[in-house]
């Protein structure tokens, strides 16, 4: 089917319809990369998914590090600046990597990827300055978001639908891997002798490695015509879309928490964003070639599979970022701390795994994807009845049901939306659901942040607002490096760990409120086939 072509009674895309809008009709000359053989596909998927790997370790691996680098820098208040630079830019940069590298080949992104990726991370592990380290974790952001699309762009080509959900599954486990190690080793660099900048060296000679790889194995066809590759480019698109998103994140992420959200820089930015993406929008309904064809977004599957990533995604990161926090205040060290996160990394590959398997099996998802998605929010339920005494059983096995329910997630809306597309749209469709999943990382750090801080300077001023400047004293440097709350009289101690649990459950009660919303939106899923092979030869009419 193409994405404008007619609806069934169901109000979704008709896989059978014939026609095609002039906007995103398919092209004759678009080549289709052929089923390769086992070993070939193993071998390209292998080189891709160490990008997929280091990528999703360096999203979380600052997790534990959030202290030790704060103090190195002297600067807690504003250190969310270094986890979030890095979500910034891959939610700014993701988008792009669809169509640029539908222009330019999959095998050219991958390169330029890494090299994004490696020179960020370099720039972190050398950093002398906080402003080094901030603009490391910014171009390795650009570079890392890159890398884990284009891996599933690449799956996408090689693999027919029916099984694209079990390989998807195998590429969220390693995503999962990395994501759920990822603040474990940042502990156990930290807690060594080497120290945390170690936690970003290392991973240097693995990228020169997947750079290698990558450029001797993917071999994708690209489209070929008689325009030049640049002319192709949506350069306009690229630009409002990326200053827009760049625009709003820093206006979140400064506002409540470094700068009130009166000041001038967060009214300028915030506002300033939604304009340029109305002129992004603007544009893409005129581009030849748009990055994002904003077209798509009419049809239910489409924007409900984004919608419940964006939201859900939001969840998981303001989770995997506090947790340790949480875990650190029950007086676990950073190393022990990231080993709790395991739980969620186990979950998400068995979610991931299984749900493939099952669509493999029986080539439907709706189901499948409502019972996923209560899982998550029910997890995020029970993290919401936390205290400072709650015992590893139940921490284990919440943190297990929500990477369960999120790795499900991410896997029933891919296959959702790939076979809501035409084969020549996979790729932007993908994107697209990319840039959700990026934004909502940056908005879920971001919206836990200002809660945590806000909920926090309340609750410290509320308990020891009338103990004078010893007070107000212990209040600045609790705000400004969590290792302060060991050094706090222990006369106040039991009122600073109970202002910080209650900042800790305010972040899980904004959490439970935007899953939520990610629920409501999975239901409205349309079902579509799943192809068994890469032509989609074997039409028949979607089942209800």
């Amino acid at each position: 089917m193409t994405a404008d072509s007619s609806v069934d009674r169901h109000g979704r895309p008709n896989n059978t319809a014939s026609e095609s809008s002039p906007l995103i009709q398919p092209s004759a000359d678009v080549p289709a990369a052929g089923e390769v053989s086992r070993a070939r596909l193993w071998s390209i998927l292998g080189a891709t998914w160490v990008g997929v790997f280091l990528a999703s370790l360096d999203s979380t691996i600052i997790a534990t590090l959030l202290g030790p680098i704060s103090n190195s820098f002297s600067s807690f208040s504003t250190i969310s600046w270094v986890a979030s630079g890095y979500l910034i830019t891959n939610s700014a940069f993701q988008p792009l990597s669809g169509r640029l590298t539908d222009i330019f080949g999959r095998r050219a992104g991958l390169i330029a990827a890494n090299v994004a990726f490696g020179t960020g991370t370099l720039m972190c592990g050398l950093a002398r300055d906080e402003r080094v380290l901030i603009a490391g974790r910014l171009i390795a952001g650009a570079g890392g978001g890159c890398l884990n699309a284009i891996a599933t762009f690449v799956a996408s080509d090689l693999v027919p639908l029916r099984r694209r959900g079990l390989y998807q599954g195998l590429g969220n486990l390693i995503f999962g891997v990395g994501a759920g190690l990822g603040g474990w080793i940042g502990g156990l660099f930290n807690d060594s002798s080497l120290g945390w900048r170690w936690a970003f060296l290392f991973q240097i000679p693995l990228i020169i490695i997947s750079g290698i790889a990558v450029a001797l194995l993917v071999d994708i066809p690209i489209k070929n015509t008689s325009e030049g590759a640049l002319k192709r480019v949506d350069f306009l698109g690229a630009i409002t879309l990326v200053s827009s998103l760049i625009l709003l994140l820093v206006g979140l992420n400064t506002g409540g928490s470094i700068l009130p959200w009166t000041h001038p820089l967060v009214l300028v930015t915030i506002p300033l964003s939604l304009v340029i993406f109305a002129l992004f929008i603007w544009a893409e309904f005129r581009a030849k070639e748009p990055i994002i064809p904003v077209r798509l977004f009419k049809y239910r599957t489409t924007w409900s599979a984004c919608l419940t990533n964006w939201f859900f995604v939001m969840v998981i990161f303001a989770l995997l970022f506090y947790g340790p926090i949480y875990f650190q205040l029950q007086g676990h060290s950073a190393t022990q701390s990231g080993l709790k996160l395991l739980p969620n990394s186990i979950g998400l590959s068995v979610g991931s795994l299984s749900s493939g398997y099952i669509m493999r099996q029986t080539g439907r998802y709706y189901g499948l994807g409502i019972g996923i998605n209560t899982a998550f929010v029910g997890a995020i339920a029970a993290m919401t009845t936390f205290t400072l005494t709650t015992t590893d059983i139940p921490q284990s096995l919440t943190y297990f049901f929500l990477g369960y329910g999120y790795g499900g997630m991410l896997t029933v809306t891919l296959i959702a939306l790939i076979s809501s597309v035409d084969h020549e749209f996979q790729a932007v469709i993908t994107s697209a659901s990319y840039a959700f999943r990026a934004t909502g990382s940056t908005i879920g750090v971001t919206v836990a942040s200002a809660a945590f801080q806000n909920v926090l300077k309340g609750e410290l001023e509320r308990r020891l607002g009338g103990g004078g400047p010893e007070a107000e004293d212990i209040i600045r440097r609790v705000r400004e490096s969590f290792d302060e709350i060991w050094k706090v009289p222990l006369e106040w101690r039991a009122e600073v760990f109970d202002a910080e649990m209650a900042a800790l459950r305010a972040v899980f009660l904004v959490a439970l409120g935007l899953g939520a919303v990610g629920w409501i939106s999975g239901t409205f899923l349309g079902h579509h086939k799943l192809h068994t092979t890469l032509a989609r030869e074997d039409v028949h009419e979607d089942e209800d």
